[in-house]
């Protein structure tokens, strides 16, 4: 138990309106849907929020339709001038999933600032401290208070070289050598896999050294329900500030709630910044307005298995909605059990995105195609070095893999220099489409963009077209309210018959009746077919519901056996569709930017 003679108050970053919204719901939900709670704590006396950066910079615009500048400025309102609002950015990545240039972290920086925001926490996921030297200075030539963070995982394989103590606290050390100015320092736990005893090591060897003027903060989440003794051993070991939030956005895979908090404290010495007797009324405007969201119990729930497989809840949110809308939820446990093996082969980076996300697409790809046979364009650019140096030497054979796959060598320079120039594409892609130029504009459009991939399907430019594609967690309507739609396309099911002892199962094509198949559209072109062919359709991989990110034929085109005519998006991934058969193509019924399922056919060949 910790006891202190001489009370100290513990600050409490507030995150239920960042961290809380990421780990529950991905981020997806409606500016309107907070704002009532966000109000009711400012008028509770809550001074420190989360409000952006993360996914909750990304969600507002990719799947909400929402501009997430404008979603700070009115949070900004909502807290009046004097609160702390605090946006959590990505290093090298800023607020993207993919390495930037400096000119492109200076405008983030000059933007957030902008639009209220008073606090930058910046991490690493490699821990790599060039990188967060280079990618703190914009944070700090902007006038924002700047936050350095260390990376805390619980490795899911032994290892005394990183992710202890010893190699958290050298990190800090390391900084203070440098030339960079950092206001305080957070040791972030993303996972929640730290075990209390090394929180507490780490906490008291960064204090020792730090000038007593920097605040040492600790995050973590809940997931494996350990938190409140992760804070516990953290605050022992001196550290002076910490996350919490409140239900039904706390827990989970989300922070521990400030009343758990507060009663762990009683009598300790210890109290918090915060008043544990206002969080009834902000849980009562919560529970009102998400009361239209469905709670998943994947990210609700504590999951003692995250020990094993050291995934952010920030990161599990997202991803549980994606698996869910693909129709591939079954797969989850299977994807958690290669967690190890692609953490060990990786060099045991830390699960912050965006290398949370790039061990989750390997290890499904490694589920879905077979061990090391895709490679993740993320992945497999951090093995190679394009992200910086992770903490432990990859696994070489997957050095080589990737670097085959992807046709690229290894890279031990400045990733900085290597990034894409993502403002002057997204420049020049307003200016095509005839887009106001302005800073926000330019940089929503380039936080978007990802090698590859189709312009038209950039989430920047359809939130300037007003074309955004709305994803929300919403609970499915009464089955009495629904449409009852007829069949429209080609639909393709299964049907299992047992005669005696024998069962068999035949797939079937349904086709719709004359009267309610759709009219050829633009999205919709066929050919006539020559007498005698057979038909076959070609549908997505996936059973729910996926975005067609390529269409590399048209009807008429002859196609072999294997040939990669398509492609979809599931999990922030590309996946190939191919042709089942060699043909010609009769019909192709879907266009880039359309949604499609198992049950509605890409296209048509005639074998």
């Amino acid at each position: 138990m910790i006891f202190s003679e001489n009370k100290k108050e513990i600050r409490v970053m507030f995150t239920p309106f960042r961290d809380g919204l990421q780990s529950v719901f991905g981020g997806k939900t409606r500016l309107k849907d907070i704002l009532p709670a966000i109000e009711a704590s400012a008028a509770a006396g809550i001074k420190h929020f989360e409000f952006g950066g993360g996914a909750r910079f990304q969600a507002p615009f990719f799947y909400v339709g929402e501009d997430p500048f404008f979603c700070m400025s009115e949070i900004r309102k909502a807290v009046g001038p004097d609160a702390d609002l605090q946006i959590l950015t990505r290093s090298v990545s800023g607020v993207t999933l993919t390495t930037q240039r400096t000119t492109t972290l200076a405008l983030q920086a000059k933007l957030m600032r902008k639009h209220g925001t008073t606090i930058d926490r910046n991490f690493d996921f490699m821990n790599d401290v060039d990188n967060l030297v280079k990618t703190g200075q914009p944070i700090v030539d902007s006038g924002m208070h700047h936050q350095v963070c260390v990376a805390l995982m619980g490795l899911p394989f032994k290892s005394d070289k990183a992710h202890t103590p010893d190699f958290y606290i050298s990190i800090v050390r390391d900084l203070l050598k440098r030339d960079i100015q950092f206001d305080s320092v957070c040791l972030k736990d993303a996972s929640g896999t730290t075990s209390p005893r090394t929180c507490y090591e780490t906490a008291k060897g960064i204090k020792k050294i730090l000038p007593p003027e920097i605040p040492l903060v600790q995050h973590t989440h809940d997931t494996a329900s350990t938190a409140v003794a992760c804070y516990m051993a953290g605050i022992a070991g001196g550290v002076d500030g910490i996350d919490l939030a409140v239900r039904p956005l706390a827990s989970g895979t989300s922070q521990p709630d400030v009343r758990s908090m507060a009663h762990s404290l009683k009598g300790t010495g210890f109290s918090l910044d915060i008043d544990p007797s206002k969080m009834d009324e902000i849980e009562s405007l919560l529970n009102k307005s998400l009361s239209e969201y469905e709670f998943n119990p994947v990210t609700t729930s504590a999951d003692a298995r995250v020990v094993g497989f050291p995934m952010p809840g920030g990161a599990i949110g997202p991803n549980v909605h994606m698996m869910k809308s693909a129709g591939i939820l079954d797969k989850y446990s299977d994807v958690l059990a290669e967690f190890p093996e692609v953490v060990r082969a990786g060099g045991g980076w830390t699960s912050v995105t965006p290398g949370s996300q790039q061990y989750w697409l390997q290890a499904f790809n490694n589920v879905l195609h077979g061990r090391w046979e895709k490679i993740d364009a993320g992945y497999g650019k951090s093995v190679l070095g394009y992200f910086g140096c992770p903490p432990l030497p990859p696994d070489p054979e997957v050095v080589k893999i990737a670097s085959e796959k992807l046709e690229l060598p290894p890279f031990d320079g400045d990733p900085l220099e290597e990034a894409p120039d993502t403002l002057t594409e997204a420049e020049n892609a307003l200016k095509e489409r005839g887009i106001e130029i302005t800073d926000e504009n330019k940089f929503l459009v380039a936080a978007a963009i990802v090698p590859g991939k189709n312009m038209e399907l950039n989430e920047g430019i359809r939130l300037l077209e007003k074309r955004s594609k709305i994803t929300l967690p919403l609970k499915k309507e009464e089955s009495g309210n629904q449409k009852t739609n007829s069949i429209t396309t080609p639909t393709k099911t299964s049907v299992t018959v047992t005669e005696g002892n024998n069962t068999r199962t035949y797939e079937v094509v349904i086709e719709p009746p004359a009267s309610s198949k759709s009219p050829t559209t633009p999205n919709q072109t066929a050919v006539t077919p020559s007498n005698g062919g057979q038909t076959k359709d070609i549908f997505s991989p996936f059973e729910g519901n996926v975005e067609v990110v390529e269409v590399n034929v048209k009807a008429g085109d002859v196609v072999t056996q294997g040939q990669v005519v398509a492609a979809v998006e599931a999990m922030k991934a590309k996946h190939d569709v191919k042709a089942p058969c060699a043909g010609r193509v009769s019909a192709v019924h879907a266009s880039i930017g359309n949604e499609v399922s198992a049950g509605k056919p890409i296209m048509t060949i005639e074998a």
